[in-house]
């Protein structure tokens, strides 16, 4: 799905919320989301492997600010100062939290 949400909720420091056109409904943790995160200091650009440690994320991490990068990602700032990462709509939707099977 590239089509952008139809509401972002973003109040609470805590989380973050995505509305979809379809209905759908996805929430991350701020953690969850910085776990995420595709930049190159986190995903090695040429080999893609994990260069952040998902244990090194503490649960209560929140973020400072979240804005859209042109029409087809977000940016976010978070409380630990990382905020280089791009999450694309289909990145956040095919990463959807509670569609994960693990």
């Amino acid at each position: 799905m590239s089509t952008a949400p139809k509401r972002i909720g973003r109040r609470d420091p805590s989380r973050l919320e995505l509305e979809w056109q379809d209905g759908h409904r996805t929430v991350y943790s701020t953690a969850e989301l910085r776990r995420l995160c595709p930049c190159a200091r986190c995903i090695h650009e040429l080999t893609g492997q994990a260069l952040l440690d998902p244990a090194s994320v503490p649960e209560e991490l929140t973020h400072n600010g979240v804005q859209l990068v042109g029409t087809y990602a977000l940016s976010v700032a978070f409380s630990d100062g990382h905020s280089t990462g791009i999450f694309t709509w289909p990145m956040l939707r095919e990463n959807d939290p509670a569609s994960s099977t693990g």
